[in-house]
């Protein structure tokens, strides 16, 4: 990398990678301690496997670090454990990582439709903007739960307990974002919104004005340290833990594969998935040694990184740099953050997360896409993101199977030696008139799937025709079931007292057939033809 390119790409990302710092900081530290881990440590993991991702990673947006994904999964080992293996879980899983990349079984893992992964951003989303209701209305010292509905209940039982100057707070920096994006858009809010917050914080806490605003501080006490720390604990392995790694290293690829999709979705680009792979497994392996988490990528985080105008991992790098100066240098000024403005932050970057036009466009064009989405939608924030992406990648698939069952193909009519009518399959029950010359063209694959339809079209054509000739010219793969069914296709049509042609065998699929007796038996007979013009002059 030459100096001018650095210089070049340092000049366009520093905003966006300062901008994600600022939220990356008091998310890193609150997923840190949901995950039953040091404020300290979150933090760390924020630097060391951002860092790590940056340079090794293969998209040019996603933004590593603590996440939502993981912590429901860490909190149970914390406390079986203590907090000391949480590093080595992050070592351990970033190997398996590294094993999935030179066994090359990521291609395996993600096989997932736009329209869950819109449906996935949308719920994201939701999750986002309503998990800040406690920090919105400043409502402290509710008991949690696991689910973010029931959270929401206990916010709703709670109301009474708003705090109004941090309603007010919140409002008013939610406002000023939307309203400063559309007039400024090259320099992010959040830069502005921020340091008025913590300023406000501050004089808060000091007493200095008359309103209390809960702060990063007043929630998680001293946050200050050294961004690094050996592991602690033993190297020992149990069933228990070897599959919470196993866990950890698949969720990991899942999301950070997920955000790489979502972020060229968003940025019109293409991310390299054998180079993110390798990047989120050694990010975890940085993050262990240094004292740091399991980690990946975090949607939220790299969704604003690209509506902060990113176009580069050296966002991502500078983010990462930015987090050790504002640990190190203002972390006792930006501590007064008061919770209010960081939830400002997020609902402003869950709003932008939702892309209107990707559902109307599937409103007009798939409505079963679309109910699709906001299925998995609603699975994400009632149950959970994995279930919801795993659940739409289930239906997604089985909706595929079902198309794909279908052949659909082109079927034309001759009748004394003139074309008469073309169809398709669909239209073929409904023509009575089939002409004494039908030719029967596959088309793309012809596999289990779609045999059974095929034979099903075959089994339509009436007793008038008497001969048919099926095309292989657009055909491009057969499996076994295939070929059987070909074989079964030919019986059904010679057992009617039609004869049978075959044309336009191309190489594709002109090998396994030579392997039919049957095959060869029309071929003797001089059933066989180079095209299918030659077959309809031979008739």
């Amino acid at each position: 990398m030459d100096k001018r390119f650095l210089k070049e790409k340092i000049k366009k990302n520093w905003k966006s990678g300062i901008t994600v710092s600022f939220v990356s900081l008091p998310l890193s530290i609150s997923l840190a301690v949901a995950a039953g881990a040091t404020p300290l440590m979150g933090v760390i993991t924020a630097v060391w496997a951002g860092l790590a991702a940056s340079v090794l990673g293969g998209s040019n947006y996603n933004i590593v670090g603590p996440t939502g994904a993981l912590s429901g999964i860490l909190v149970v080992y914390a406390l079986s454990y203590g907090v000391a293996i949480l590093p080595f879980l992050a070592i351990l899983s970033g190997l398996f990582i590294l094993l999935v990349y030179i066994l090359r079984f990521e291609r395996y893992i993600i096989f997932i439709p736009s329209s869950v992964i819109h449906g996935f951003t949308l719920g994201v989303a939701f999750i986002i903007a309503l998990g800040q209701l406690n920090f919105s209305l400043g409502i402290t010292g509710i008991a949690q739960h696991e689910r973010l509905i029931a959270n929401i209940g206990e916010t709703f039982l709670n109301l009474e307990r708003t705090n109004l100057a941090a309603l007010m707070l919140f409002a008013v920096s939610f406002v000023f974002l939307l309203v400063w994006r559309r007039f400024f858009v090259k320099i992010p809010g959040v830069i502005i919104v921020a340091p008025f917050g913590m300023l406000l914080g501050y004089l808060s806490q000091g007493g200095d004005i008359a309103i209390n605003l809960q702060t990063l501080f007043s929630r998680f006490g001293d946050i200050s340290g050294k961004l690094w720390a050996l592991p602690q604990a033993g190297l020992f392995l149990n069933k228990d833990i070897f599959i919470g790694a196993m866990t950890i290293a698949l969720v990991a690829i899942l999301e950070t594969l997920l955000s790489a999709k979502i972020a060229d979705g968003m940025s019109k680009t293409k991310h390299n998935t054998r180079k993110e792979v390798l990047g989120v497994g050694v990010a975890n392996i940085a993050s262990g040694i240094f004292g740091g988490i399991p980690a990946t990528a975090a949607l939220a985080r790299t969704a604003l990184n690209i509506k902060s105008g990113a176009d580069h991992k050296m966002s991502a790098a500078i983010s990462s740099v930015s987090i050790v100066v504002i640990s190190l240098v203002l972390l006792p000024f930006f501590k007064y953050l008061p919770l209010a403005t960081v939830a400002a932050i997020l609902v402003f970057t869950a709003v932008q997360m939702v892309e209107k036009k990707h559902f109307l466009h599937l409103y007009k064009h798939d409505k079963s896409a679309l109910f699709l989405s906001l299925l998995v939608a609603a699975i994400t924030v009632v149950e959970d993101p994995i279930a919801g992406i795993l659940v739409g990648a289930t239906i997604a698939l089985l909706i595929f199977a079902n198309n794909m069952s279908r052949a659909d193909t082109e079927i034309t009519l001759n009748k004394d030696k003139q074309l008469i009518k073309r169809i398709n399959s669909a239209q073929l029950l409904k023509t009575k008139d089939h002409g004494d010359v039908l030719v029967y063209r596959f088309a793309g694959q012809l596999t289990y799937v779609n045999a059974q339809s095929h034979l099903n079209n075959i089994g339509r054509i009436n007793g008038e025709t008497k001969t048919v000739i099926l095309s292989f010219r657009n055909l491009f793969f057969l499996d076994v079931d295939g070929i059987n069914s070909i074989n079964e296709m030919v019986s059904i049509l010679e057992g009617k007292g039609k004869r049978v042609m075959l044309s336009a065998i191309n190489g594709l699929v002109a090998k396994p057939l030579k392997k039919e007796g049957w095959f060869m038996r029309l071929h003797e007979k001089e059933m066989v033809f180079a095209s299918t013009q030659e077959a309809l002059e031979k008739c």
